[in-house]
């Protein structure tokens, strides 16, 4: 661990109390996932409750240039959580809630750690469904991050398919969205 990680950990300990985690347990959990690299924890994990909390993470992040891990569920079969650099595991798993269902725009607002199944149990009164199956319970963050697509993807497509619009945390800190809920505006010419 180089000294510019480790005073980036003692700035997210200083700023996260006991959100943040260098249980050495706790940061195997957050690398261990389906694929059959070896496990590379990173440096520290923290749970994340909220928006601010991401934004402030990213911020710090970047001030001690330190690789940021978000993690989901853990049911990538790529390897995405591990940290061969060290750095933070941003956990998201607590973010998860269905924000808004728009039924009659087929559109829903979704937190990163919403899982696909908990999505289509909420959407199940409205007569809707979220379509993708990447044969696991995948959190739609975990899945927006992977294009994931799966066994319907030829009749419903895949996640760029069905994705309106994205609100984004940027390197910096900043907040951008990417669009909006329409799926087509008209402009003058």
């Amino acid at each position: 661990m180089t000294a510019r990680h480790a005073a980036a950990l003692q700035a997210f300990a200083d700023h996260f109390g006991k959100d943040f985690s260098t249980n050495l347990t706790t940061r195997q959990q957050h690398a261990h996932t389906q694929t059959w690299l070896t496990n590379q924890p990173a440096d520290g994990v923290l749970l994340a409750h909220n928006k601010q909390m991401l934004i402030d993470a990213v911020k710090l992040a970047a001030n001690y240039q330190c690789p940021i891990i978000p993690f989901g569920i853990g049911s990538s079969l790529e390897g995405h959580v591990n940290a061969p650099l060290g750095g933070v595991c941003i956990d998201l798993s607590t973010m998860n809630q269905v924000l808004e269902i728009h039924a009659e725009d087929l559109a829903v607002t979704v937190q990163p750690g919403v899982t696909r199944e908990a999505l289509n149990q909420t959407l199940r009164h409205t007569g809707l469904f979220f379509p993708i199956d990447p044969g696991a319970n995948a959190t739609l963050g975990g899945m927006t991050s992977t294009r994931a697509s799966g066994t319907n993807a030829v009749r419903y497509g895949t996640m760029k398919d069905v994705i309106l619009n994205l609100e984004v945390i940027t390197a910096t800190g900043e907040v951008i969205k990417t669009a909006s809920r329409a799926k087509k505006k008209c402009g003058r010419l």
